[in-house]
């Protein structure tokens, strides 16, 4: 057998005889089976042999059996196949892009019949480019052209461009269908020159799509037979309670996490707790014999560990064998009647008439223990405790829990003895001198912290106590040298003064009335560890710290030390003006005030400052010479100005007033001068004259919005509706981020001029412009609610709320909004988490809904803290007041007015309108209040 293998890597089985079978019988049978030219099988048997014959046999060439024959492709032409002639017109590489070239035989006879300028002519022409075949061409320029294929390709071509040409004049002829816009496109290019008559003569269209639609039915469910037929099992006002309960528990939680605090529910907790302990027990009495033979192990194999016994012994307790426990502990006495633990032990456990026998036991074997003393002082009266704790200090005298406590139970002579006795056994104890010091004289109290200096020369407290000594004795100039002194006694003493640790010292100190001594420590201190470079900001942040913790005189202290290095600082100037109004008197403010001018002459809030507290006092005269000094320190402030005018104008001194606003206007003051030359004008009377300042001002602070609206509103009040929109149309051109009179323009086309759509369309506009501003936002939510289109003001609600979702007056809108039964329970929820801007309005709201369940308590909370987080808010003030009108008592009517009176707020939309009101520009908070209290329904909005 001899295996072949074929150019495409098979590999057959031939059944021959190598030694018998010759190369031409082989090559004929494997033509057979493979197709194979014997020309090539000859080539690759004579790669073995050149000189092979056909009748040599294979083993003649090497192959026996079981040898494998390769067959060969030769890369020469050879053989008949590839002695051929090539085609006619042949050119060897021509096809890959070779250059022709020409030799000696092309010339000879090997071409016969053709020159040498035909032959470069036809390679000339075949190398032609062809726009159609390209390159290509000279290959098949000779070929023979097939006229039938060729016109039957031509007319597929030509169907198809027929088709096309169709579809396009098809798509020409199709009518046009243009939108509207672009219908009126001509139209609209020529609305630049309309004027603005013109305009306001087009007439508005009116909606009538709604006419068409039917009104759907209202649903309702109609109530169940059972609640109809068993009124008393169901009682639905105690539904309508029950919701306003779950509403109420949820939101406590809400405020609970608003303020840091956590809800415990008392019988719930002890409920659980029960529970708890019940568990436990069934626990305990499960594994009760496994820890009883535990412990016994451990007390027969340690017998002197008295943690062992004591475990053994609350072990039968809490098992409810009080025998077997006493019996246990009385042993374990017996085996450690040297540890004081067990002694307690025992003595808890024992019987009420075996106590002080058991506790008189363990003395006798531990007489220097405190515990079992003290314990036996518990277990007498009142007479015969002192004798045992005497006794007890015979056996321990350096123990001064027995001295304390001791101490504690006599009266003040002998707790004098006592302590002096005490002093001499625990001489290392400060409790016990400066216990002492405060009940000796002046001189003896002298000596012994002289002596308590000398046995703890390290202790900080000796020397507080002896300044204050020197302070209550009236030596209040010593009080400074003391605490020197100490700081460099301790100092020598290898002390590292702390400065924090002495300011609280000085802090006890003032709460104990030692004020003295808390200046002194402050001069002394303050400075401690501090750069240079740092000693204002840290000194400023330590009196604002002192002043959270209600240390007034500790926070005095430090801002007179800085005043005394920075006396031209303005900020510590100002912050120790404002600790002197909030926590002291007007004399001390304007003391610190007139030393401040001093200082700082040009600084115009200080002068305000004093001259407003001299008004507040009833003297105006003294604020009058305060602000003429201030005048002369700064002759053209504005403030000083307005400061002046409003002192003559509050007074109802009008000729004084518009004496000093001519002055300032004169001297080239600012558009607010104008502005309050016209509120002048306007109180009198005098609109001709109100107007020429207005537009006077105007012309020259176009940028000033409060001229602008303050025309307009003039314009309104005479009824020039026209003109009021001019003037509002301009300052919105000179102040285009005025929303106040963008929202005036609003108003009015809204309810005087154009209507709803007008209103719109100025809303619409602004909102494009500024879409972070959400009074712009609300203020087209209520006009939509005003005429009754609920669907659209509920459209711009969430459109809103996309755009500012943190905004408390949308958030307080969107409940107020939101259908009330079912109460807004999720709206309220996701307000109060958002951690909103504004956030007064939200808790005003969920206070409002409180208020109309009824829910008093809650109401009045949710109130408190309305008015916490925005008490410049008058509207809030307002509502709480009204509320405590309705549900309070008159302390809490007098509670609220009083607060409204110092928070003085000048913000709030109702009030505002009332305050500014002519007929109200002299009256005081408490009267604005309840006008506004008055005009404000519970029911009104007042975001």
């Amino acid at each position: 057998m001899v295996f072949l293998s074929t150019p495409n890597e098979k590999t057959l089985s031939i059944n021959v005889n190598p030694n018998s079978t010759t190369a031409s019988a082989f090559s004929q049978l494997i033509h057979q089976r493979t197709h194979l030219p014997q020309s090539l099988l000859r080539y690759s048997l004579r790669l073995r042999n050149p000189n092979l014959h056909d009748d040599d046999t294979l083993s003649d060439l090497g192959f026996g059996p079981f040898s494998t024959v390769y067959l060969h492709i030769p890369l020469f032409g050879g053989g008949s196949r590839f002695d051929s002639k090539p085609p006619a017109n042949y050119v060897a590489g021509l096809g890959r892009g070779a250059t022709g070239f020409i030799t000696r035989s092309d010339i000879g006879s090997a071409t016969p019949g053709k020159s040498i300028n035909e032959t470069d002519e036809k390679m000339e022409n075949d190398h032609k480019f062809d726009e159609f075949e390209g390159n290509d061409a000279g290959l098949f320029a000779d070929s023979v052209f097939d006229e039938e294929e060729d016109k039957e390709a031509d007319a597929i071509w030509e169907g198809i461009d027929k088709r096309m040409n169709l579809r396009r004049e098809e798509h020409k002829e199709e009518p046009s269908n243009p939108k509207i816009r672009e219908q009126f496109t001509d139209l609209k290019r020529t609305l630049h020159t309309v004027s603005a008559e013109e305009w306001d003569s087009i007439p508005e269209t009116a909606n009538y799509s709604r006419q068409k639609k039917k009104k759907r039915f209202a649903s309702f469910v109609p109530v169940p037979d059972s609640v109809i037929l068993d009124k008393a099992a169901l009682d639905l006002t105690a539904v309508g309670e029950g919701r306003g309960t779950l509403l109420s528990l949820k939101l406590d939680e809400l405020s609970d996490s608003f303020s840091g605090k956590t809800v415990v529910d008392p019988k719930g907790y002890l409920t659980e707790l029960r529970n708890h302990e019940v568990e436990v027990l069934n626990d305990d009495l499960f594994n009760i014999s496994r820890s009883r033979v535990l412990l016994k192990s451990v007390t027969m194999s340690n017998p002197k560990n008295p943690n062992g016994w004591i475990a053994a012994a609350r072990l039968e307790e809490r098992a409810g064998k009080l025998r077997v426990a006493r019996a246990l502990i009385q042993k374990g006495c017996s085996e450690c009647p040297k540890d004081e633990d067990v002694w307690i032990e025992a003595c808890r456990l024992a019987k009420p008439e075996d106590k002080k026998a058991v506790i008189a036991r363990g003395v006798k074997q531990i007489p220097n223990s405190v515990k079992l003393w003290l314990e036996a002082s518990k277990l007498e009266d009142d007479v015969r405790k002192s004798l045992v704790l005497r006794r007890g200090l015979e056996n321990v005298p350096d123990s001064v829990r027995l001295w304390k406590t001791l101490v504690d139970m006599v009266n003040e002579e002998d707790a004098v003895v006592l302590l002096h006795r005490a002093v001499e056994c625990c001489p290392l104890n400060v409790e016990l001198w400066l216990a002492l010091a405060r009940l000796e004289t002046y001189e003896n109290t002298k000596k012994l912290l002289n002596k308590a200096r000398i046995e703890l020369p390290r202790e900080r407290g000796i020397w507080i106590s002896a300044a204050k000594v020197e302070e209550a004795s009236g030596n209040t100039d010593k009080v400074g040298t003391v605490i020197e002194k100490a700081l460099k006694a301790l100092q020598r003493e290898g002390v590292v003064i702390n400065r924090e640790e002495w300011i609280e010292e000085a802090e006890a100190c003032e709460r104990t009335g030692a004020v003295a001594t808390c200046k002194a420590i402050i001069e002394n201190v303050i400075g401690f560890d501090v750069e240079e470079a740092d000693r204002k900001r840290t000194w400023v942040v330590d009196a604002e710290e002192c002043k959270k913790r209600s240390s007034i005189e500790t926070a005095r202290a430090i801002y007179a030390h800085a005043l005394t290095v920075f006396l031209t600082k303005k900020s510590i100037w100002y912050n120790a003006a404002n600790l002197e109004r909030s926590h002291g008197s007007r004399e001390s403010l304007d003391a610190v005030l007139r030393k401040a001018v001093l200082y700082l002459p040009q600084v115009e809030v200080l002068w305000l400052m004093g001259a407003k507290e001299k008004w507040l006092a009833g003297d105006v005269s003294a604020a009058r010479v305060i602000l003429q000094e201030a005048h002369a320190a700064v002759p053209n402030s504005e403030e000083i100005w307005l400061a002046a005018f409003k002192l003559e104008f509050e007074n109802k001194e009008m000729e004084r007033a518009r004496m000093i606003l001519r002055k300032a206007r004169e001297r080239g003051g600012a558009g607010r001068v104008w502005m309050k030359s016209a509120i002048l004008e306007r109180e009198l009377g005098n609109v001709e004259e109100e107007k020429r300042l207005l537009e006077e001002g105007v012309k020259l602070f176009p940028k000033f919005f409060k001229l602008w609206l303050m025309l307009g509103q003039l314009e309104e009040r005479l009824n020039h509706l026209v003109q009021a929109k001019i003037v509002y149309s301009s300052g919105l051109d000179h102040c285009p981020q005025c929303i106040p009179l963008c929202l005036s323009l609003a108003e009015l086309e809204e309810k005087k001029l154009n209507g709803l759509n007008k209103a719109r369309a100025i809303l619409t506009n602004a909102r494009k412009k500024y879409p972070k501003e959400d009074e712009l936002w609300l203020a087209a939510i209520r006009i939509e609610l005003r005429h009754e289109n609920k669907k659209e003001a509920e459209r711009l609600m969430s459109k809103a709320l996309q755009e500012l979702p943190k905004s408390g007056i949308l958030l307080a809108a969107d409940i107020e909004m939101a259908p009330q039964c079912p109460l807004p329970k999720i709206k309220i929820k996701d307000a109060l988490k958002k951690n909103c801007v504004k956030e007064a309005y939200v808790t005003a709201s969920v206070a409002k809904i409180f208020w109309r369940e009824r829910k008093v308590d809650k109401a009045r909370t949710w109130f408190e803290r309305t008015v916490k987080l925005d008490p410049d808010n008058g509207d809030f003030w307002a509502l709480y007041y009204k509320f405590e009108v309705q549900h309070g008592s008159e302390e809490k009517q007098k509670e609220v007015l009083n607060k409204c009176v110092v928070s003085e707020p000048k913000h709030g939309e109702k009030w505002q309108a009332v305050s500014k009101a002519v007929e109200n520009s002299h009256q005081s908070v408490e009267v604005i209040l309840k006008k506004v209290a008055i005009a404000l329904n519970r029911e009104d909005h007042i975001y």
